[in-house]
């Protein structure tokens, strides 16, 4: 199969490096940056870059840009792309995608389908691209629109790369939980990065201070995009966040012992039960 990625960056480099890496699919490249395209020939993790008007000589075409330059990209080259090829995006976020991208697809008679490689680092761009960056990690598919045999072929190639599991849902629920999962927690940390305290923490850290702001560093432009594009379901989140941080507050103020220590008991309960369900699973 031949396989077109459009956008080489941490995502569309580790794919790259992946596909021809590990399979017999031959992988070509789309990116602006021509300094990209070179590192990316000359390791071996395309055979060639193209240009969007060579799109229809692939099986398969993956986009993996931000939202908004995905969205402009495919409205001024889907008519580049074979009729019947799949074609599956990166992003973040889906309903909106999907809204954005299918009826063009369909126009076109593409294989559209809506996926979300649950993987990534601190870092981004394509020099921090690895070919085990999905080893383990979840793959989700969402099937709003799409046809069983271009989900069961972005499976298949999910299979084939390394990801640890793959999970078919639709959109919304996708959104929801992402909101939750990966959104929510990416404010948390920034917000957390945000005390004067940072600066005298030198000496003062352990795994916790660690975890807590892994993600607090982010692309500042992506994650913008992302956010605004899950607005309701990531607000239905902070909302539930801050109600929980102001009860812990409340009985900080109130000096009330009892009270803390049922909140703590409460949270503590359910990551058990969390981890109990991972352990099942």
């Amino acid at each position: 199969m031949k396989i077109c990625i459009v956008g080489l960056g941490l995502i569309g480099g580790s794919l790259a490096k992946a596909i021809s890496a590990r399979t017999k699919h031959e992988c070509v490249g789309i990116d602006t940056d021509k300094e990209t395209l070179g590192k990316a020939e000359k390791c071996g993790a395309i055979k060639k870059a193209v240009a969007p008007e060579d799109m229809g000589a692939a099986d398969m075409v993956i986009l993996a840009l931000p939202p908004r330059a995905e969205i402009e990209f495919f409205a001024q080259n889907a008519r580049y792309i074979k009729k019947g090829a799949v074609v599956f995006d990166t992003c973040g976020v889906k309903k909106e995608i999907i809204r954005a991208l299918s009826p063009e697809a369909k126009k076109r008679g593409l294989r559209f389908v809506g996926a979300h490689p649950m993987a990534g680092r601190e870092f981004s761009g394509y020099d921090y691209s690895l070919e085990n960056l999905f080893d383990r990690a979840s793959f989700i598919i969402t099937t709003d629109g799409a046809d069983i045999g271009a989900v069961e072929e972005v499976r298949a190639l999910a299979e084939e790369i390394g990801f640890g599991s793959v999970k078919v849902t639709d959109a919304a629920h996708h959104d929801r939980v992402i909101a939750y999962t990966s959104q929510l927690a990416h404010i948390v940390s920034n917000s957390y990065c945000k005390s004067g305290t940072i600066e005298e923490k030198e000496g003062f850290c352990a795994g916790s201070f660690a975890d807590m702001t892994r993600v607090g560093k982010l692309d500042v432009n992506l994650w913008t995009q992302l956010f605004m594009l899950n607005a309701e379901a990531l607000d239905a989140e902070l909302t539930n966040l801050i109600g929980n941080l102001s009860a812990f507050k409340k009985a900080l103020d109130d000096k009330d012992e009892e009270s803390l220590r049922a909140l703590l008991a409460e949270g503590n309960a359910i990551k058990v039960e969390s981890l109990k369900r991972e352990k099942t699973e």
